[in-house]
């Protein structure tokens, strides 16, 4: 009996009791500090009013008094109230406002039969267990609407039909560029997978290129199928030719690319072909594979067999650092396929971000197809150097770079070149005249002359790293004039824009509009920037109530850095006395995978980025105490050979801009990409962090849109979720589209490859990859038989798991 009795009283039950009351006070205690702070900043006052009334039921749960237990009911029923006030239904918003609120009021529900019984313990049990049934229906709302994929007004019939594909090397059959044909539409005519079988869809085969580049993967490649071979790098170069058919390797070339040359990630996103004129195809190299290489070469070899080409260059290799005064490995890279254009391969390259900025030049450089023999060179601030410069000098060091794939125009004669920035990225007030023309445009590159044609420029003198990414694509456009050869040029801040390919004239309106101005150099600040009116995939800007969180304190802690930060919107100057917020970040908007074109419905098809960077200026002297130095800076140098002697890699161990030194500015750089919050690993926008959408080529109007990928392999501290919710997940990669209606594409970090019915915007069939599919995908047909192929070869920085796999889907065999 008197071990009952002390039950009663209290007993292990009441121990519990006391000690989530103390968890209460002390989560109440931690709102009420940050809350106290978020209002002095001028924040919602939630946060503090919420943690003194915690503090208060807390205590009084620690002494085991009821009163304690209805007066946390009464906060979870207030914050209840102001979450939806605050953001309505909105699933995701609603989740750190009430998830962990109600786990708490679960157990503050199930502690009442250890609490003094001040007016009948039964029924305040009954009473609470009501209450949880009906907050676990609230519970179950925010889930579903969490869950919901938005797809906004479905049309039954796409666009306005009848975009016209410019009369080039298409797609059928094979797929014989990075882009899909020259025009880079991503588009293919093959009907056999439709809406009606998608389901029906299997592993065909897989191939292992056996290239795993360690910690600075990202092998993004999209092969090339031309007859009855399929043609591909992996990310450290090595050249695979795979039968069509089966995937069985028919050759390989190593170009013997050395580790040191790795930029920052081992990327080749593709190679091209090239058949020699008027020479007979029994000879040696009279097709050809000609790829770009992370050390800087141009590679030549022969496609029937993969034996370097005697006749181009050196041994079948060029090398495209001639001029630059040699740089030091992996401050040039090609990370993307040349194009041809007229005989001649036009090459930009990547020169490494962040490091100094008197780096390599960003020259463009057209070689002969065939001999390898330099043709042009475009240096934007020395136009009269046209080929290699004078004995003694070099290219002009720090000017803006091509590191992304540009676009081939035959019967103009024009190659179009998506630009990036100087150097320093986010610096200006050491750029000369024509880096701040050229930076950040779209140029249109004679290949007779080497010289521009016209330039589009996107931002002006900018210094948001939002260089641009994206291959342009090509269309023929109906007007009221007949049909106008055009470009779509996407970017990275969101803007789509239309161009006339032959003058640079916008066919859609662009608006100057006013913004912020600033920063450390106010006076390099553009008062305006353009703006398209054609679409944009940009959000509107941030608020307060934007950030997010698993629970309301580190929701609380992003609202104080939302704050604390310099943010005016869209183009918010870069700060050195605190940070600032860029919005959209830098990885898009669109970004290297660019959008799809349907040229038969008239739809563009573009997958998004829709995520802040949390950035800001670091002072020379700081970024010298904090040890940030550029890659071929002696102390950088030792640093990494520790590291290596580790196991590691100093690279590995930060995002893109996070602590890079920009030595030649007053400046170094730190870019909390993504905007995530240390301690849980999470980002401080809420979801959805990317999408994809529908958009009529002819009007811009937005035909549907939806979160792009879902939280299976997202979680807070990196623990997978394995939830199969829509979240909208960061995304790098494009989308290929078909005939068929379908839309296919990986590049989520859900480690997915889908297709989605392009008039809906639903999944129609998924399969899980092997690794992550940071890639754009390519279709093609062999003996009767439609092939989806994607390279699942991870990417660190998208933090999906590396692989080497390239896999091709089919129908049945025979049921095709």
């Amino acid at each position: 009996m008197p071990s009952i009795e002390r039950r009663r009283k209290g007993g292990f039950g009441s121990a519990l009791v006391r000690l989530l009351g103390v968890v209460i006070a002390l989560i109440g205690l931690t709102l009420a500090i940050g809350g106290g702070q978020l209002i002095m900043l001028g924040g919602s006052p939630y946060y503090l009013i919420v943690g003194l009334l915690m503090i208060l039921s807390g205590g009084l749960l620690a002494l085991l008094r009821t009163a304690g237990a209805w007066l946390y009911i009464l906060i979870f029923i207030g914050t209840a109230i102001w979450a939806v006030w605050e953001v309505g239904l909105n699933g995701w918003a609603l989740v750190p406002r009430v998830i962990a609120p109600l786990v708490l009021l679960v157990l503050v529900v199930l502690s009442f039969p250890a609490l003094k019984r001040e007016g009948g313990g039964g029924k305040l049990a009954l009473g609470g267990i009501g209450l949880i049934v009906v907050m676990g229906l609230i519970s179950g709302v925010v889930v579903a609407q969490a869950n919901k994929a938005r797809v906004d007004s479905p049309v039954p019939a796409m666009g306005q039909g009848g975009i016209g594909d410019p009369a080039m090397i298409r797609t059928g059959a094979d797929w014989p560029a990075y882009g899909g044909a020259d025009s880079a539409q991503r588009y293919s005519p093959l009907t056999q997978i439709n809406k009606d079988n998608v389901k029906g869809l299997q592993r065909a085969w897989t191939f292992r290129t056996g290239d795993l580049p360690g910690e600075l993967f990202g092998a993004e490649t999209t092969p090339l199928k031309i007859g009855d071979t399929l043609y591909l790098c992996s990310g450290r170069n090595r050249l695979f030719a795979l039968d069509a058919t089966t995937g069985k390797q028919k050759w390989t070339y190593d170009p013997q690319v050395a580790d040191d040359q790795i930029p920052y990630t081992a990327a080749c996103r593709g190679v091209t072909y090239f058949a020699t004129p008027n020479v007979d195809a029994a000879q040696p190299c009279a097709t050809r594979i000609i790829e770009g290489t992370l050390d800087g070469r141009l590679i030549a070899v022969d496609a029937r067999t993969g034996v370097p080409c005697a006749g181009f260059g050196s041994n079948g290799a060029v090398s495209i650092k001639a001029g630059m005064g040699d740089p030091y490995p992996g401050m040039v890279s090609i990370t993307s396929a040349p194009v041809i254009v007229r005989g001649v391969i036009v090459t930009g390259h990547q020169v490494l971000d962040g490091q100094k900025r008197w780096n390599a030049s960003g020259v463009i450089q057209g070689f002969d197809a065939v001999t390898g023999q330099l043709r042009f060179a475009w240096d934007m601030m020395r136009p009269d150097i046209t080929t290699l410069p004078p004995a003694g000098q070099t290219y002009t060091p720090g000017t803006p770079n091509m590191w992304t794939t540009a676009t081939a125009d035959e019967a103009l004669g024009l190659v179009f070149l998506p630009m990036g920035n100087s150097a320093a990225d986010y610096y200006s007030g050491l750029r000369r005249p024509a880096e701040n023309e050229y930076s950040t445009s779209l140029v249109a590159l004679d290949v007779t002359t080497g010289k521009p044609r016209w330039h589009f420029q996107t931002v002006r003198k900018d210094v948001w790293d939002y260089d641009l990414g994206s291959q342009a694509t090509l269309v023929d456009m109906p007007t009221a004039a007949g049909l106008v050869p055009a470009v779509v040029l996407p970017s990275k801040q969101g803007d789509l824009y239309i161009l006339d390919r032959r003058t640079g004239q916008p066919l859609h309106k662009v608006e100057e509009r006013r913004v912020p101005q600033g920063g450390v150099e106010p006076s390099q600040r553009s008062p305006t920037q353009p703006f398209s009116l054609f679409h944009t995939l940009r959000k509107p800007e941030l608020t307060e109530r934007d950030m997010w969180g698993m629970s309301p304190i580190d929701q609380m802690f992003c609202r104080i850095q939302f704050r604390q930060a310099a943010y005016e919107g869209y183009f918010t100057p870069p700060t050195a006395d605190r940070p600032f917020i860029q919005y959209p970040g830098y990885n898009g908007g669109s970004d290297w995978g660019g959008v799809a074109v349907d040229p038969a419905r008239g739809v563009i098809v573009a997958n998004y980025n829709d995520m802040p960077n949390h950035n800001r200026l670091v002072p020379r002297a700081e970024a010298d105490r904090l040890g940030w130095f550029p890659r071929d800076d002696p102390r950088y140098i030792e640093r990494e050979k520790e590291a290596a002697n580790r196991g590691g890699n100093l690279s590995k161990s930060k995002a893109e801009g996070a602590g890079d030194p920009q030595i030649g500015v007053p400046y170094a750089i730190d870019v909390n990409a993504g905007w995530r919050v240390k301690f849980t690993g999470l980002l401080c926008k809420q979801p959805p962090y990317g999408g994809i959408r529908t958009i009529d080529l002819k009007t811009g109007r937005t035909l549907w849109d939806r979160p792009f990928g879902t939280a299976r392999k997202n979680g807070p501290f990196g623990i997978p979720s394995m939830l199969p919710v829509e979240i909208g997940t960061p995304n790098n990669g494009g989308a290929a589209v078909t005939a068929g209606g379908l839309i296919f594409i990986a590049a989520a970090t859900d480690d997915l490859i889908r297709a989605i019915d392009i008039e809906t915007g639903k999944t129609v069939w998924s399969d899980v990859l092997p690794a992550g599919g940071q890639a754009n995908p390519m279709i093609y047909e062999q003996n009767g038989r439609q092939y989806l192929v994607i390279m699942a070869g991870g990417h660190h920085f998208m933090e999906t798991p590396e692989g080497d796999y390239v896999i091709a889907y089919a129908l049945p065999a025979g049921g095709a």
